[in-house]
């Protein structure tokens, strides 16, 4: 009686109906296994944020070196930079560089 009983109830035949059942293993089949499905697009939205941010970083990075492409237009501005990035120096000119305590205690 057992089984007659669970045959009859409305949720089972509603459960059983075809439609049903195709709907949900297409709807299954569509989340989780197919090549668009839904894991995907939630990793491709992860990617797509993520190189947002990174856009964002390098406009920042790009404006900052047209800034200092605009200063280094000016013969002095270059001259003092070469001379603080890459220690250049002119003829018969010795350059002494001096370290604090505190840029010492940082590299260590």
């Amino acid at each position: 009686m057992g089984l007659n009983n669970l045959i009859n109830k409305p949720w089972f035949k509603l459960i059983t109906n075809t439609y049903v059942l195709v709907l949900t293993a297409f709807v299954i089949w569509m989340l989780f296994f197919d090549t668009n499905s839904l894991l995907i697009h939630l990793e491709l939205k992860k990617e797509i944020k993520k190189l947002e941010k990174q856009q964002e970083f390098l406009k920042e990075e790009i404006a900052k070196d047209k800034i200092i492409i605009k200063k280094l237009s000016d013969k002095g501005e270059l001259e003092k930079f070469a001379r603080e990035e890459y220690y250049l120096k002119k003829k018969n000119e010795e350059i002494y560089l001096i370290e604090y305590a505190d840029s010492l205690k940082k590299a260590n």
